[in-house]
């Protein structure tokens, strides 16, 4: 019942800025960590980005002083902010978050579906 529903990915020159956005919806009870991730061809999935629910981010190397996590617990949404972008950061961008379902209420790691990010001139 829980999904993630993603958007806000597309075409950007470099050097320019692109924010996507991360919602999750159905019966859910908590949230702790959401995250951002993204996969470019011929390249294995990696962390972007991720946020703990008491607000610690990690971001890689690659995206530090460019990029932004946050999240809205009352929407159950997190959102990246991309300023800088690079040719390199070309990726389908995808949004994982640990959900906690009214029943049960034991974690579980969920996916969206994923974004296109393209950075080209």
């Amino acid at each position: 019942q829980v999904q993630l529903v993603e958007s806000g990915g597309g075409l950007v020159q470099p050097g320019g800025s692109l924010r996507v956005s991360c919602v999750a919806s159905g019966s859910i009870f908590s949230i702790n960590d959401m995250g951002w991730y993204r996969q470019a061809p011929g390249l294995e999935r990696e962390l972007v980005a991720q946020i703990s629910d008491g607000g610690s981010t990690n971001y890689a190397d690659s995206v530090k002083g460019r990029f932004t996590i946050s999240r809205d617990n009352a929407k159950n949404a997190v959102y990246l902010q991309m300023n800088g972008l690079k040719p390199e950061d070309t990726a389908v961008y995808y949004c994982n978050a640990g959900i906690a379902a009214y029943s049960g209420r034991r974690y579980r790691s969920y996916w969206g579906q994923g974004t296109q990010v393209t950075v080209s001139s």
